[in-house]
C-alpha cells in the first residue's frame, strides 16, 4: 500500500533503544510521525543478563525491551511493524521512505525528517558448514535457542561482551561448554574486548571450558551439528570437539543497506555528528548503526534523543523557510 499525500513530519525507522527513545522524544513535542520497523526491540531483546542499564540494577534483555516498549507506547504513536525499509529517496523538500511489509506490498511514506535507527544484526563466521546447518544446532542468538540444548555439549565462538554473556548462560543449561577466543590468554584473559567481570564470572564455571588461541574452520555435522573444527592459531594443529551446538557471536553488522544518501564507511556504519546529523540533510541516526563508538544500549538510547531533538529543530526550520 503506497501513501504519498500524507505528509509526516518525522519517519523513525526502527524500534529498538534508540528508535524508542527518540519516539518518546517525538511525541512529547507533538510531531506527526510514525515508527517503522521490521519488530520492536531488536537486538536489545536478543541480550542475555543486563547490569549496566542505569536505574536497574538487573534485568534481561527481554524484560528492558518490553519496558522500552510500553513507554513508547504509552504516548500511543503510530508504529507499523513487519515493514522492512529498502530505501529513502528526495523529493524536493521532502523524503519518501520505501519498503515493503510481511507480504511484499509496497510501503512508501513521505515526511519532513527520517531518523534512522535499524541497528545492526549477527555477522557470521563464514566457514564451511555454517550455512547448511544455520538452525539446525548454529545459533545466533543464545538468548533465543540456549534452551534447547539442556544437558547438552555447547561451544560459543567469540571475544566481546556477547560471547562472555552467551557462556555464562550456557553454563546453565548445558552439560559442558566450550568457549573458543581467538586471543591467547595473556591478552586480557583472552577477552580483550570483554568486560573483566564476566570474564572472572566465567573463569569460575566449573563445565565451561575456555580454548585460546582458536581459529573456528569448519562445523560438522549430517543434518544437525555434531562437531566443531579449529586451527590452534600458535602451533597451527587442528583439531575437532565433538558436540551438538555452536552459538556465534562474533560482531555485528550495520542494517544500513537500504541507506544512498547519507555517507558511510567501509563497514557500513552511518557517519554522524555530534547532533547526530548524517551528510543527508534532514536525515539523522542513531544507535548502533551510526560511527558513535561503544555499542551499548545507555548509549544508543541517549544518541536516540539527540537525534529527536535535531530532527525536531530542523522540522521548525522546515515550517519556516
Amino acid at each position: 500500500m503506497t501513501n504519498n499525500n500524507k505528509l509526516y513530519d518525522l519517519v523513525i525507522i526502527g524500534a529498538s533503544a534508540a528508535g524508542c527513545a527518540a519516539s518518546v522524544y517525538a511525541s512529547r513535542r507533538g510531531l506527526y510521525f510514525i515508527v517503522v520497523s521490521k519488530d520492536i526491540g531488536g537486538e536489545v531483546a536478543l541480550s542475555g543478563e543486563i547490569e549496566n542499564w542505569p536505574g536497574i540494577v538487573h534485568t534481561d534483555g527481554i524484560a528492558l525491551a518490553k519496558n522500552f516498549e510500553d513507554h513508547m507506547k504509552s504516548y500511543n504513536p503510530k508504529i507499523e511493524t513487519g515493514v522492512e525499509v529498502t530505501g529513502i529517496a528526495q523529493e524536493k523538500k521532502t523524503h519518501l521512505v520505501n519498503g515493503k511489509d510481511g507480504s511484499g506490498a509496497a510501503k512508501t511514506y513521505r515526511t519532513k525528517a527520517v531518523l534512522i535507527a535499524s541497528g545492526i544484526h549477527p555477522r557470521e563466521l563464514g566457514v564451511s558448514g555454517e550455512k547448511e546447518l544455520k538452525g539446525k544446532g548454529i545459533s545466533y542468538c543464545t538468548v533465543c535457542d540456549g534452551p534447547l540444548f539442556k544437558n547438552k555439549v555447547t561451544a560459543t565462538v567469540g571475544a566481546g561482551n556477547s560471547a562472555l554473556e552467551s557462556a555464562l548462560m550456557m553454563a546453565g543449561i548445558a552439560k559442558k561448554a566450550y568457549v573458543l577466543t581467538k586471543y591467547p590468554e595473556s591478552e586480557r584473559g583472552g577477552f580483550p574486548k570483554g568486560e573483566t567481570i564476566l570474564v572472572k564470572k566465567l573463569k569460575v564455571l566449573k563445565n565451561i571450558e575456555i580454548i585460546y588461541s582458536a581459529n573456528t574452520t569448519e562445523i560438522k555435522g549430517n543434518g544437525f551439528v555434531s562437531g566443531l573444527v579449529y586451527e590452534d592459531m600458535q602451533t597451527k594443529e587442528k583439531k575437532e570437539l565433538a558436540l551438538q551446538g555452536v552459538m556465534i557471536h562474533v560482531g555485528q553488522i550495520p542494517n544500513s543497506s537500504f541507506v544512498d544518501c547519507a555517507k558511510k564507511t567501509p563497514a557500513g556504519e552511518i557517519e554522524v555528528d555530534m547532533r547526530a546529523a548524517t551528510s543527508c540533510p534532514g536525515v539523522f541516526a542513531a544507535g548502533d548503526v551510526t560511527t558513535v563508538a561503544y555499542k551499548q544500549i545507555a548509549i544508543a538510547a541517549g544518541q536516540g534523543v539527540i537525534a529527536a531533538l535535531s530532527a525536531i529543530d530542523y522540522i521548525n526550520k522546515w515550517i519556516t523557510d
